[in-house]
């Protein structure tokens, strides 16, 4: 998962002058349009049929507004492309969380209107989910995942990332996440080094890639997306990955010998926002305002293994289900968040962290 764009969002320079593209005249035709409309951007697969019955369904209900899926992996370029040429072809978008500071700061983004928020909502969210100009419905988490083969119950297993890092009292096959894109291990090789995960942030890159050197000659494959290490994992192709717990999870429910380690797991998210110019967008602040509601969570949760943000949806989960959600009570002391707004934060020569280890990345993997 990349956390320039989101797991589902990474698209080549292509891709984006095709959708845009593709979307133009849609965007034209939504400027004209009634007040009884909305277009929501998600991706396509299990994930967006989850937001369509979760969200979509019941707010067409609600409203009487219909809602026009927008399948299409939209990243920071493409969102400033449409507003900047002021075709916005989607109300509502769904980016990465280290998107949204920097489109925001450039203008590109609406500000939430919270004051039509349920106050029960509001007090159940915790405030990093409720950004000024998006919300987090929904969290997921890069975990260690064994293959229990491997690693059977009963037997040592590396339950922290200095453990990961460990070859010789751990051996086997291993795969990590690539940085290549923003995303990476680097908060892993950290926790390997022995920083605490309280004190994480700001990160030291430094030591970081120090850390990094010492496991790079054991990676058999650096994984680039969600599907990858699916098959990663399901081809035996490695022994421990570093892994979305959602894939792993589809491996679990197929009976695939797979296990998830959630101690130190890095959560993070996706955030609805709404571009700046949206044709539509007091039906937009509508939509984002319901997908904070717990039951709608609820009914999300049950449908994909995203967790909720609204600590009360877990009231609304079967616990056999809601263990298997990364945002689950339990694992709060356990987990750490990603903190975007440091990823996103520019020094003085003018490139962001991000952008600053994307190229220490693309120097190092070619050492």
């Amino acid at each position: 998962m990349s956390i320039l764009i989101n797991r589902r969002r990474f698209m080549q320079a292509t891709s984006t002058v095709i959708a845009v593209g593709a979307l133009a005249s849609a965007a034209g035709r939504a400027k004209a349009a009634s007040t009884g409309e909305l277009k929501v951007n998600m991706s396509g697969g299990n994930w967006g049929d989850a937001v369509m019955k979760a969200y979509v369904g019941p707010f067409e209900a609600e409203t009487g507004v219909k809602v026009t899926r927008v399948n299409a992996d939209f990243s920071s370029t493409q969102i400033a492309m449409m507003v900047d040429t002021k075709n916005v072809s989607a109300d509502v978008v769904n980016l990465g969380q280290t998107n949204v500071d920097p489109l925001t700061a450039k203008g590109y983004l609406e500000k939430i209107d919270y004051s039509i928020w349920k106050k029960e909502d509001l007090e159940a969210i915790a405030d990093n989910w409720r950004q000024p100009n998006g919300f987090a419905s929904y969290v997921y988490s890069v975990n260690m995942v064994w293959n229990t083969k491997k690693f059977p119950a009963g037997k040592p297993r590396p339950t922290t990332w200095a453990e990961f890092w460990d070859v010789e009292k751990f051996p086997g096959v291993r795969s990590i996440n690539t940085g290549e894109y923003g995303s990476g291990p680097w908060e892993e090789a950290l926790l390997a080094d022995g920083v605490p995960m309280d004190k994480l942030y700001p990160m030291d890159i430094d030591r970081v890639f120090a850390s990094l050197d010492k496991i790079k000659p054991h990676i058999r494959k650096w994984w680039t997306s969600g599907s990858e290490v699916l098959q990663i994992m399901r081809d035996n192709i490695a022994d421990i990955v570093q892994s979305y717990d959602a894939r792993a999870l589809t491996l679990i429910d197929e009976g695939g010998p797979i296990e998830i380690n959630r101690n130190q797991a890095k959560l993070t998210t996706d955030y609805w926002c709404i571009p700046k110019g949206s044709p539509n967008t007091e039906n937009a602040q509508k939509f984002v305002a319901l997908t904070s509601r717990p039951d709608r969570q609820a009914e999300f949760a049950k449908l994909i293994a995203q967790g909720p943000t609204n600590k009360n949806a877990f009231k609304l989960i079967p616990d056999d289900n809601a263990r298997k959600l990364a945002s689950h009570p339990d694992y709060e002391a356990i987990s750490f968040a990603m903190n975007a707004k440091w990823y996103a934060e520019v020094g003085s020569d003018g490139k962001s962290n991000k952008e600053r280890l994307v190229q220490r990345w693309n120097e190092w993997i070619l050492q």
